[in-house]
């Protein structure tokens, strides 16, 4: 399972509200960079056929089949603070990040 926090709820339903043709947010794991995964956000509206869609009080979290094995137990929140500003994924299925600090292994 995938938990959102509040704040990262409220940061994901602001987005949408000025985007009015989309119903929700696609988390999904990519290879990229030097440590093989990182994270894509982007925003949906329909889901795909082996997706798994969650209600995250108020719009659909969309989650493809592969990366809900990566994602398992991961915790997402967003920071606005003096070291930067965006999505935080607290993930306990990957091992160490690489130096760019973007990617990492499962």
């Amino acid at each position: 399972m995938i938990t959102l926090t509040p704040v990262a709820v409220e940061k994901v339903k602001s987005v949408l509200a000025d985007q009015e043709e989309y119903t929700g947010l696609r988390i999904k794991v990519v290879s990229a960079g030097c440590s093989g995964y990182q994270y894509q956000m982007t925003l949906e509206n329909v889901s795909g056929k082996d997706d798994e869609v969650l209600d995250m009080d108020g719009f659909k979290l969309f989650l493809d089949k592969q990366s809900t094995l990566y994602l398992n137990g991961t915790r997402i929140d967003y920071v606005d603070g003096d070291n930067g500003t965006g999505f935080k994924f607290e993930n306990p299925n990957i091992k160490p990040t690489c130096g760019c600090g973007e990617t990492f292994e499962v």
